[in-house]
């Protein structure tokens, strides 16, 4: 998994690295990116990240690269501790029976009206902790996304040019 994990770093490296924008709108468009693809907003970041990209003319590919590096093998535990997190930050603790309850969930078919009514009643509680901690871990993601991007991104842009002057020389 941990191969599979850099080779997609690097691919979406690489397309960061070939865009022809400033590093600074670079780094917002991939911050964005990153911002939606943790938010609350789950199955509806792509299309908001890019309507966002589109109102403010940011680099599609960067978004879309933003918003795809929560990986579908971290997605589960982020938003678990997202939640985790904003209960916290909420004083909110989980209902009495709430373990029992999601485990007896396993025994419903996914394809019955039963399941769906018992899961929407399941995570009503949670409903609060699950937005203000993914909202603010979203947040602080994208910040440390946005520097990291734009440092790196301005560092190759320096090492480029100096490769061009030493090549010309």
């Amino acid at each position: 998994m941990i191969a599979i994990t850099r080779a997609l770093v690097r691919k979406w490296m690489e397309a960061l690295l070939h865009i022809h924008d400033t590093p600074s709108r670079t780094a917002a468009a991939f911050a964005m990116g990153v911002f939606f693809g943790f938010s609350p907003f789950l199955g509806l970041h792509t299309i908001l990240a890019l309507g966002v990209a589109f109102v403010f003319n940011l680099n599609r590919v960067a978004v879309l690269v933003g918003v795809y590096s929560n990986l579908p093998w971290i997605i589960a535990a982020w938003y678990a501790l997202a939640t985790a997190a904003g209960a916290w930050m909420l004083g909110t603790g989980l209902p009495k029976g709430f373990g029992e309850r999601i485990v007896q969930l396993f025994s419903l078919s996914l394809f019955r009206s039963e399941f769906w009514r018992q899961i929407a009643s399941d995570m009503r509680p949670l409903f609060w902790p699950y937005f203000v901690g993914s909202m603010l871990g979203a947040t602080l993601l994208s910040v440390i996304a946005y520097w990291v991007t734009r440092g790196f991104l301005e560092a190759r842009h320096r090492h480029m040019q100096e490769a061009r002057r030493r090549a010309t020389h």
